[in-house]
């Protein structure tokens, strides 16, 4: 038995060999064909970048309107934290009832944070906001209650509905106001534009397709000959495929970083008038642009669909052709 111990060990090398051979001639070839189709473009720099700067042309609006939501998800965010709800209480309060009152209020699980306005604090806004200090200042008696401005923890609209059901049942409050048309505005305007980023995106994502499909198209077709040959002497359609991929994914990798180009100088373009537009108004806001992780995004989904491309328009020419 032991004289034949070594026959086995000799033939599980040998096919550890070959497997070794087989994926060095595979990556060799994968190289060779990265490195070939990189430089049939660069042969025809003019077409190759009109077809990255096409497929850039497409992904710069989706990509840009992504921005603007991610911009107004951190509007929203802002937003919600000033929803607010106005609890009015009852007339005959006074101000050390009222703290207790708003002590209570503060003390539920459901409020982030609560702020007492006396009657007399009421009373110096609201001159203050009409103007009317002098023929509101003869007045005898304050007719405005003491409130408590609630800032919930939650702001959906409808946690928001059971949090002022919950506030009004407190001893001392009168009523609790609260205007929710705001938030369900904001919110259905976001979830229209998530819908219209998704559909845009969708369409100028086969608009990819078809840019990309229609140039691997011709690029097949003028080496319908190379093709023929190299089938009739066992190439398989992995191996005559595999170029035409390269193509593909170079076409998307150019356009994704054109994209990229486009949506940082027009950042950078917008970026002035903006500013002094939101500094108008007192706030400040500056354009969204791309981070690391929004870039990787980008260029790997414009190089997939590139890749996507090449392999839907040489498969269907794959299937078509017959070699004569």
């Amino acid at each position: 038995m032991s004289g034949t111990q070594p026959a086995p060990r000799r033939g599980a090398r040998s096919h550890r060999t070959r497997t070794s051979s087989r994926l060095r001639s595979w990556l060799r070839h994968h190289r060779a064909m990265c490195l070939d189709s990189a430089r049939r473009l660069l042969r025809h720099p003019l077409g190759s970048l009109l077809t990255m700067l096409a497929i850039a042309i497409a992904l710069v609006l989706p990509a840009a309107l992504w921005l603007v939501l991610d911009s107004a998800r951190l509007l929203d965010a802002e937003l919600d934290e000033s929803a607010t709800l106005t609890a009015y209480l009852d007339a005959g309060v006074d101000e050390a009832q009222a703290m207790r009152i708003s002590e209570a209020l503060g003390a539920h699980p459901e409020v982030d944070a609560t702020r007492l306005i006396t009657a007399a604090e009421g009373m110096a806004e609201f001159q203050d906001s009409l103007g009317l200090a002098d023929a509101l200042g003869r007045l005898e008696d304050n007719p405005l209650p003491a409130s408590v401005v609630v800032s919930p923890r939650e702001t959906q609209p409808d946690a928001v509905r059971a949090l002022a059901e919950q506030l009004e049942t407190v001893s001392g409050v009168d009523e609790v106001r609260l205007d929710l048309a705001w938030i369900e505005r904001l919110a259905q305007l976001a979830e229209l534009g998530r819908r219209v980023a998704l559909a845009l995106a969708v369409l100028f994502g086969l608009g990819v397709l078809l840019i990309v499909g229609n140039t691997i198209r011709l690029a097949v077709e003028s080496r319908r000959q190379e093709i023929q040959v190299v089938t009739l002497i066992g190439a398989t359609h992995a191996f005559v495929r595999r170029p035409f991929l390269y193509s593909g994914a170079w076409y998307g990798l150019g356009g994704g970083l054109l994209a990229w180009a486009l949506l940082s100088l027009g950042g950078q373009w917008l970026a002035a008038p903006v500013t002094a537009l939101a500094e108008s108004y007192g706030a400040h806001f500056s354009l969204p642009r791309l981070d690391a992780a929004g870039s990787a995004i980008l260029l790997f989904s414009s190089t997939l669909l590139g890749l996507l491309g090449a392999w839907i328009a040489v498969s269907r020419h794959l299937a078509e052709m017959r070699p004569e």
